[in-house]
């Protein structure tokens, strides 16, 4: 079943701004801005995560350095799937801290 696209924008939303409210609470060197419904977010290293919403496929996607990460709202498993790797959005952002050689940070409530 698709999501409406009032429903796919809530998820978004709800999930952007649990993402802020992870990174204020985190020992993590960056900034966030949320601005017309993207995401971004500025690590002291320089690099930069973009999460946007790509609302006609109901997609959430993540730009990275290490590419882009497609994600669908899985209402099954209630939790945000990447298209490339089926892992859950907060092991895709637990993957990429470590392998830039930061610390492990509970992404689990993502």
């Amino acid at each position: 079943m698709t999501l409406s696209e009032a429903r796919f924008n809530e998820l978004v939303d709800a999930t952007q701004q649990k993402l802020v409210n992870l990174f204020d609470q985190s020992r993590l060197d960056l900034t966030s801005e949320q601005t017309a419904g993207v995401l971004t977010v500025k690590f002291g290293n320089g690099d930069t995560w973009v999460f946007d919403r790509m609302t006609p496929l109901r997609q959430m996607w993540l730009a990275d350095r290490s590419g882009p990460f497609h994600f669908h709202y899985s209402e099954e498993r209630d939790e945000w799937v990447c298209e490339q790797t089926n892992e859950r959005l907060g092991e895709v952002l637990q993957r990429i801290v470590v392998e830039r050689g930061g610390e492990k940070h509970d992404f689990d409530k993502v």
